[in-house]
């Protein structure tokens, strides 16, 4: 198979293009005590996402519940592993009134996931998409979802709490699950997407995949066109960063111009929006991109 670049990958130390200035300034701290204050988690600190500062300084966020820690062992994700109880129902509500102190035009709703509750914590979901409405209505509301092994039913509860747009990450190729995603499916991931089209069509969904695990430029065009076929509207394309090492290695770092082609390659495959470079997470630009796929529609 060839790999996703022709050159010599490169395998030591980070490279210039992905080194980054933490976050600092008068901004970032008023938002960073604010969570704190109210013990809230953002899977932007949690995941230890490079775009944490210009995402807040926009007026984007994204907000984990259900707690901190995961269910699930995926070996890429920096999350912790394993619940130590039940979700906390006053939880929704705090999220809501940050994201109103906060003044934010567009929230994201992100989640661990709980594979030891009965509905996989779609009533969370709701439940906070509910309190954001009632306390700050004009703030655009995107979700970001687990699989929720399948529980179609539960999915369909969650979409007709009519998020602006519903979100979930593949996050590799169907080669790759065994061994980055060992929990879950890559055709039940699909299907997913697929079921919320069915209940509403005109729903933005979206996905986003990790490069620089090993997958090749023609699987990489196999998954988008995946995602094409489940009418996926939106689709982000970030570089692979080992959290630790314990965590999968990196088996390439792909430059900003082959990111730049990925972006181009899957807009002319049809996808209304695409976010592609080495530091794009999940919700990076994700207003900007939300506007796309409505112009998209309307076109």
């Amino acid at each position: 198979m060839k790999p996703l670049q022709q050159e010599q990958p490169i395998k030591l130390g980070k490279p210039k293009w992905l080194k980054r200035k933490l976050p600092t300034g008068p901004e970032y701290e008023e938002i960073r005590k604010l969570l704190k204050n109210g013990c809230l988690t953002t899977v932007c600190q949690e995941a230890q996402c490079p775009n944490q500062f210009e995402c807040f300084s926009k007026g984007t966020a994204t907000f984990m519940i259900l707690g901190e820690k995961c269910t699930r062992n995926c070996r890429f994700c920096a999350v912790g592993n394993g619940p130590d109880g039940p979700p906390d129902d006053t939880e929704p509500l705090r999220v809501a009134q940050a994201i109103k102190k906060m003044k934010l035009k567009y929230a994201v709703i992100t989640s661990v996931t709980r594979d030891d509750l009965e509905d996989g914590g779609a009533s969370f979901f709701i439940s906070t998409l509910n309190e954001i409405r009632s306390q700050s209505p004009g703030t655009l509301i995107e979700i970001l979802i687990p699989d929720l092994q399948g529980n179609w039913a539960a999915l369909r509860r969650i979409a007709a709490a009519r998020p602006d747009v519903l979100n979930h990450n593949i996050e590799t190729v169907a080669r790759l699950y065994s061994e980055v995603r060992p929990q879950a499916i890559y055709a039940r991931s699909l299907e997913l997407l697929a079921e919320v089209k069915k209940s509403y069509p005109r729903m933005v969904t979206k996905s986003g995949i990790m490069v620089g695990l090993g997958e090749t430029l023609e699987e990489l065009e196999t998954a988008m066109d995946d995602l094409l076929q489940v009418d996926c509207d939106i689709l982000t394309l970030g570089q692979y960063l080992q959290p630790s090492r314990h965590h999968l290695p990196v088996h390439e770092f792909v430059t900003p111009q082959m990111f730049a082609d990925l972006q181009d390659i899957a807009l002319r495959k049809g996808f209304a929006g695409v976010a592609s470079g080495p530091s794009v997470r999940s919700s990076y630009e994700a207003g900007v991109l939300y506007k796309k796929a409505l112009e998209n529609q309307s076109s």
